[in-house]
């Protein structure tokens, strides 16, 4: 009877999942990004024409170590494409973010989200979640956690959306 009723609560909580957006122009507006020093960053409509890996991280999230070392690799072997990365900090303190890339640096974007309003439209329950999207601006895949195991599928698909044409 618990299975039942486990099952029956995600079965709602996904089938009311009616913020989640599958297109770059459904989050532009809801995105107020920053750099961590709170000045406006870029708008993800800017992005549009790139394949965009956008992950969402937090200082006291350990998988996040592991991820900025994947991010650093995937942004050097994907310098020529079309590619993007950024990394959308959650932290509630700008200082935690910085003192976490003072250990992991990142030759990727950063960019905060301190309204959390962006993370809520993507409905990131995990740390990190990464959001593959294509040059049209679609989401074409999402991903939770990070798993060192997991890399080379991420990366034939960043490589495989950069290869296509809109």
């Amino acid at each position: 009877m618990k299975k039942i009723k486990f099952l029956w609560a995600a079965i709602l909580l996904f089938s009311n999942s009616s913020l989640f957006a599958e297109h770059l122009d459904q989050v532009s507006a809801a995105c107020g990004l920053t750099t961590l020093d709170g000045k406006p960053a870029l708008e993800l409509q800017e992005l549009k024409g790139k394949v965009v890996y956008m992950d969402f991280w937090a200082s006291w999230c350990p998988p996040c170590v592991k991820s900025f070392a994947f991010l650093n690799q995937l942004k050097q072997e994907m310098k020529d494409q079309d590619v993007h990365i950024i990394a959308v900090n959650l932290d509630e303190k700008v200082k935690d973010a910085q003192e976490f890339l003072t250990k992991h640096p990142a030759n990727f974007s950063i960019v905060a989200d301190p309204s959390k309003e962006c993370a809520k439209v993507f409905e990131v329950m995990a740390m990190p979640t990464s959001y593959i999207i294509d040059k049209k601006g679609n989401i074409r895949h999402v991903h939770q956690g990070f798993r060192p195991g997991e890399t080379e599928e991420l990366r034939a698909l960043v490589t495989q959306l950069a290869n296509e044409h809109p």
